[in-house]
């Protein structure tokens, strides 16, 4: 029985692709790859000297930088993603780091791989696109993750600082003081604009778009209607900070529940290509009498395309809306 190892090379391609961005990274911004600084990034900004009106732009800058470069070729894949992750990378920067891993992945394909120079070629491109995509996108869920469970105690911590006396700013650059990242910054960030006369529910408005938080819109649908309705704020936010308490905890129970499932999806998604490499490591020629036949491609294009529709049916299962 012959072996031949070549799938798994392209799968350790990938993952060295994949962790030569991570390191890029943290070799480039060192600490700020970390979420949850105790200490958020506005805080640390302005503890090193800088004005308020230096740190305002500068975050105003790196918040807008992605959504205002969709219209290059090839980054509108990345844009949303990396706007939601809040990046250091700049757009030109992640285009960079692209270019520099399609030439990582295409140097070790032709170091590991005999394949031909068009296939090596079009993997590179495939591994570098897509590694830097998956790393992109898995940052974007983690911060949104993290900022979804900070927010019910920031809401909390808004609500002791009205019934205390402080008027709305004031109480959001307390949550702006108090929260970590990557809440705590975007806070702060609401609170300047506010100082400099901009309405809060617009900010929190713009926030809510920006990261596309449904609790986000909730917040600020509650204070905008209480500055045009009047009411007590307090008990307002209150009672949200209890529904979005009570709807993140029916989330995590939901995705308890549908664990089984979830696992079960990936798994038969994941299978046919598992076993397909399986049999090319253990019998490289086991195709070998009809991959030159006329119905080969056709077949391997149905089966692709099964795939990818078994994989969109999976995810529409199991993605419940809470």
């Amino acid at each position: 029985m012959q072996i031949s190892i070549e799938p798994l090379i392209y799968l350790a391609i990938f993952g060295a692709v994949y962790l030569i961005i991570g390191g890029v990274y943290f070799l480039v911004f060192g600490k700020l790859i970390k979420l949850n600084n105790r200490v958020n990034r506005r805080l640390d900004l302005l503890d090193k000297g800088q004005s308020r009106d230096e740190v305002m732009a500068q975050l105003r800058k790196e918040m807008s930088q992605h959504d205002s470069a969709k219209q290059i070729p090839l980054y509108s894949l990345l844009a949303e993603k990396a706007q939601k992750a809040n990046l250091a990378f700049s757009p030109m920067m992640l285009i960079g780091v692209m270019v520099l891993v399609c030439v990582v992945a295409f140097v070790l394909t032709t170091l590991f791989t005999s394949a031909s120079g068009p296939v090596r070629i079009l993997l590179s491109l495939t591994l570098g696109v897509g590694g830097v995509y998956f790393w992109v996108n898995k940052k974007a869920k983690e911060r949104l993750s993290l900022m979804e469970e900070q927010l019910p105690d920031a809401i909390e911590l808004i609500v002791r600082s009205l019934r205390v006396g402080h008027p709305l700013n004031s109480a959001i650059g307390i949550v702006a003081k108090e929260i970590a990242d990557p809440l705590g910054s975007e806070m702060g960030f609401i609170a300047d604009e506010a100082a400099y006369g901009r309405d809060v529910p617009d900010a929190l408005r713009a926030l809510a778009e920006r990261v596309d938080l449904q609790d986000l819109r909730f917040l600020a649908v509650a204070v905008a209607i209480q500055q045009k309705s009047g009411g007590n704020l307090a008990e307002i936010l209150e009672g949200l900070s209890k529904v979005v308490r009570a709807r993140f905890k029916l989330f995590r129970k939901v995705k308890a529940i549908t664990a089984e499932a979830r696992w079960s999806g990936v798994f038969l998604s994941a299978f046919p290509v598992l076993a397909a490499i399986g049999i090319n490591v253990m019998q490289p020629d086991y195709y070998a009498e009809v991959r030159d036949t006329a119905y080969f491609i056709p077949a391997a294009t149905v089966v692709f395309v099964f795939l990818v529709i078994n994989v969109i049916f999976m995810r529409m299962m199991v993605n419940i809306k809470v």
